[in-house]
């Protein structure tokens, strides 16, 4: 199964039985889209390259069914038909274009059968153009992720004050109708948490699979946006728990997952590995 993302191209080999294998690799294919519209070739040339590799995995894996998600990037730029078509020759199958209600109901099923929470949960997946908030009986799907909102508002590392003013409000008012209801839990899926939750625990490496479960306290994450206001893009591509290629967006996710939690009114944040991918695989493997 195959996730491309706005930011970052993942890849996960499954039976449903032994252990998952999986790869992440950021290509930043979303970059620019909010303003112009449309795809770079550049974005576009590596991102096929890393499909074209992911080709190759699932080749010496003996995997027998393949599927594909395209996302946020890809469904709002002019040119994403074009870059499917190219997509489906690097993979071997057609990448679906999905909504963000798909996506969200996706990364809720993957997350729901990976942590360990007891009664009603929320999940928040941050992307790269949209962040999803999904419960048992609604999705709601925004139109803002760390990309998107690096290339609207952050521009600037460090970004100047009226840069942050500009990005809360944004934000704010775009999850400002949102609600999780009742839910028992709130769980973030997705790079920005797991990224945050190794960050916040100075854990090297930057594997997703080393914070699944853990939880992010909404004043270690407070703690950590403030000092990542500070940073320039390499002095953060420094910090211990990050993939380097993260860094220009980063910030941009941080300031989401703590409008999220101080909107929802959450103490911490339970962070899962399994997200979208793990949703689709479930699909796919229930089929005959």
């Amino acid at each position: 199964m195959v996730d491309i993302g706005t930011n970052s191209m993942r890849l996960l080999i499954t039976d449903g039985a032994g252990p998952d294998r999986r790869w992440v690799e950021v290509t930043g294919l979303g970059h620019g889209v909010d303003a112009t519209g449309r795809l770079s070739e550049d974005a576009m040339e590596h991102t096929i390259q890393v499909l074209e590799r992911f080709s190759r995995l699932m080749s010496e894996a003996g995997v027998e069914r393949r599927a594909a998600i395209a996302t946020s990037a890809t469904r709002d730029a002019a040119n994403g038909e074009d870059f499917i078509d190219w997509a489906e020759i690097a993979l071997g199958v057609r990448p679906q274009l999905i909504t963000g209600e798909r996506e969200g109901s996706l990364a809720y099923a993957g997350a729901r059968s990976g942590v360990d929470v007891r009664g009603d949960l929320a999940v928040c997946d941050i992307g790269g153009g949209s962040t999803e908030i999904v419960t048992e009986d609604a999705v709601v799907s925004v139109r803002i992720g760390s990309v998107r909102l690096t290339d609207r508002t952050l521009p600037d590392r460090p970004p100047t004050a009226g840069q942050v003013d500009d990005a809360f409000d944004l934000v704010g008012s775009l999850f400002s109708g949102v609600d999780i209801g009742g839910a028992d839990a709130l769980v973030g899926v997705a790079g920005s948490w797991t990224s945050l939750a190794a960050m916040s625990r100075g854990l090297a490496g930057g594997d997703p699979a080393q914070v699944h479960g853990i939880a992010l306290e909404a004043a270690a994450l407070d703690a950590l946006f403030d000092h990542l206001l500070g940073l320039t893009t390499e002095e953060t591509a420094a910090l211990p728990g990050l993939d380097p290629r993260r860094a220009p967006v980063i910030l941009a996710g941080a300031l989401i997952a703590v409008v999220v939690t101080r909107r929802f009114g959450v103490d911490e944040v339970v962070i899962s590995e399994r997200d979208t991918l793990d949703g689709l695989a479930a699909e796919l493997l229930a089929l005959p």
